[in-house]
């Protein structure tokens, strides 16, 4: 199965259309993916996750609590869930952030975006 049959098979059939996964940006499906797998995993409960979304949409306030934001409030939950339950450090989670910045930043337009080798 194609990572993106696999990927699709765990979206709930409210954010698909026609059958295909529904995310304005690949980040934001990358999120979803990751969450659910470390859900999955045992990382942390549904209910844990829900608290932690929840909290970040409520600090946000009612004006920013959805549409173009809503992902960026996902992850940061992601990214404090992660932090929590001392699956990477604060310090892990922004030197990746800088890497794919830099890898982004200087890969070639129409050319996959590559991580060195660690």
């Amino acid at each position: 199965m194609s990572r993106s049959k696999e990927f699709a098979a765990l979206v709930p059939d409210g954010l698909k259309t026609g059958g295909d996964p529904v995310f304005a940006e690949p980040w934001q499906a990358e999120a979803f993916a990751m969450t659910v797998t470390l859900h999955q995993a045992g990382c942390f409960t549904w209910s844990e996750w829900a608290e932690t979304l929840g909290a970040e949409i409520k600090h946000a306030g009612a004006d920013d609590a959805g549409g173009a934001r809503y992902y960026a409030f996902w992850l940061a939950a992601l990214e404090k869930l992660v932090t929590a339950k001392g699956l990477a450090s604060r310090g892990d989670i922004d030197d990746m952030a800088a890497a794919w910045r830099d890898a982004y930043l200087h890969t070639p337009h129409g050319k996959p975006v590559e991580l060195p080798a660690a």
